[in-house]
């Protein structure tokens, strides 16, 4: 009761009143805290503005001459449907118009830069257009505005091409994703496209790339590899591309292992031209890019999410359609997730000699990965289920690569010969043998067979396929 009193304020024994200290310390007494309490406050000092970066005289032209042709196009019924020469001839117009409004001169060859540049900027791909005409380049990578790099004979090297800033970049990446049916913004900043030619393209725009646009073309050749080529290239020896020749004419399944860049999607045009002519093939790809040279060939690309995140068809759908489209053989551009018990199912279901390519840096890894993406199909299977599937669809497992002189190789031709426990059981067929690295950087070494004959040897002799003993014998076929 005391305490309570005490408190409240109440009397105490004495008849005294206990008042409760001051909430707030008396200021008079600390004369240094009035001082702090009351000094008011600095106003931050503004930050130094950043200079406006000036716009080279050429860039400045091309900027006032695209904005008056914008303005004029309409009135001159000139669309994208219109002859290049008409467009150019309205360019020069533009550019005459601006030359004599600015009281400037600029030389035949100025002209003529300034025409080409405007032109690409308008219906093409901008400052990089030229550098998808050369065909020594096979990789253009745009790390932003100012900074282009290539990739030419499997060394990557930076240019001098540049935009004009940022917006130009995503100007270039809108047209070309549009053409498509596809879209790129905030709520969806990735996509992969195509240009009109085949070439596969990669955009990722802010706010997951941080410092500005990124732009990825792999390049579509107008002329298709041929086997021929990997073997003067070193990608792999003639014997190889006999046994490989051999394989796909009797109808083995081939799953083409590699990393990024390595040319899985070139050797699997190339296996692809050994399929007989008469045979009708469905092609599977997230961005289309195969180049079959059969006739009877139906290509199929996914879709994704319109704006309303409704309208996506992925590869599973499309490997499931194209089993009741009569398909002799089945060509998966790539195994990325679900669509891969579908695909092996597909595979041990009368669609024999289908191919397909996957992300991996080895034979064992490839095999581990597709285990995965089964089990991204949602469905609740053992482990050794799938690796029985994956034993009795897959027969042979070709694993390429990209070496640090910028060569690319097929370093091991395995078979896949079955189980034994829980284990799937492979044999080397062919291996890369490096021995070294010699003056230049160049990777010393050879193809050499493991003389073990393959088991599929047998399958392909009751096919009307026999194959030559010595062709898997060690120096047996040089």
């Amino acid at each position: 009761m005391f305490l309570r009193n005490r408190l409240k304020g109440a009397p105490d024994a004495q008849g005294d009143v206990t008042k409760a200290a001051p909430a707030v310390p008396n200021m008079a007494e600390r004369p240094e805290a009035v001082t702090i309490a009351t000094r008011p406050a600095e106003a931050p000092k503004p930050a130094p503005a950043k200079p406006r970066p000036q716009l080279d005289p050429h860039t400045a032209l091309k900027n006032k001459v695209h904005r008056l042709l914008v303005e004029n196009m309409r009135s001159q019924n000139l669309d994208e449907t219109s002859s290049p020469d008409a467009i150019k001839e309205a360019i020069r117009h533009g550019i005459d118009q601006v030359l004599a409004e600015d009281n400037r001169l600029l030389s035949r060859v100025e002209r003529d830069r300034t025409v080409e540049d405007l032109y690409h900027d308008m219906l093409g791909l901008g400052p990089i257009e030229p550098l998808l005409s050369d065909d020594s380049i096979s990789e253009v990578m745009v790390n932003g505005p100012h900074s282009v790099y290539i990739e030419r004979g499997g060394r990557i090297e930076k240019t001098d091409v540049t935009f004009s800033d940022g917006a130009h970049l995503i100007r270039v990446i809108d047209r070309i994703v549009s053409r498509v049916g596809r879209r790129i913004d905030e709520s969806s900043p990735m996509c992969d496209a195509r240009l009109p030619d085949g070439s596969r393209v990669n955009a990722i725009i802010p706010p997951l790339a941080i410092d500005g646009a990124a732009l990825t073309i792999r390049k579509f050749r107008k002329d298709p590899l041929k086997v021929d080529s990997l073997i003067d290239y070193g990608s792999m020896t003639e014997p190889m591309a006999e046994f490989l020749k051999g394989c796909v004419e009797a109808r083995l399944n081939v799953l083409i292992s590699g990393g990024t860049g390595s040319g899985k999607t070139t050797l699997l045009n190339v296996l692809s031209s050994f399929i007989p002519t008469h045979e009708r093939l469905i092609t599977i790809e997230d961005a289309a890019e195969l180049q079959l040279q059969q006739d009877h060939v139906i290509r199929l690309e996914t879709r994704p999410a319109n704006v309303e995140g409704a309208g996506r068809v992925d590869q599973a759908e499309l490997v499931k359609n194209s089993l009741r489209m009569r398909p002799d053989r089945i060509i998966l551009g790539e195994i990325r997730g679900g669509e891969a018990l579908a695909m092996l199912q597909a595979m041990n279901t009368g669609h024999e000699g289908s191919l397909a390519t996957i992300h991996a840096n080895t034979t064992r890894d490839a095999l581990a990965r597709l285990e995965t993406m089964v089990l991204m199909a949602g469905m609740d299977l053992p482990l050794r289920a799938i690796r029985e599937q994956t034993a009795s669809a897959i027969n042979l497992i070709l694993q390429i690569e990209r070496s640090t002189d910028g060569a690319r190789r097929v370093t091991s031709i395995t078979e896949v010969v079955g189980m034994e426990g829980d284990i799937l059981q492979l044999q080397d067929i062919y291996t890369f043998v490096r021995e070294g690295v010699d003056e230049n950087g160049k990777i010393v070494g050879a193809h050499r067979p493991t003389g073990i004959r393959p088991k599929c040897a047998d399958q392909l002799k009751l096919k009307g396929i026999p194959l030559p003993v010595d062709l898997f014998q060690i120096g047996g076929w040089s």
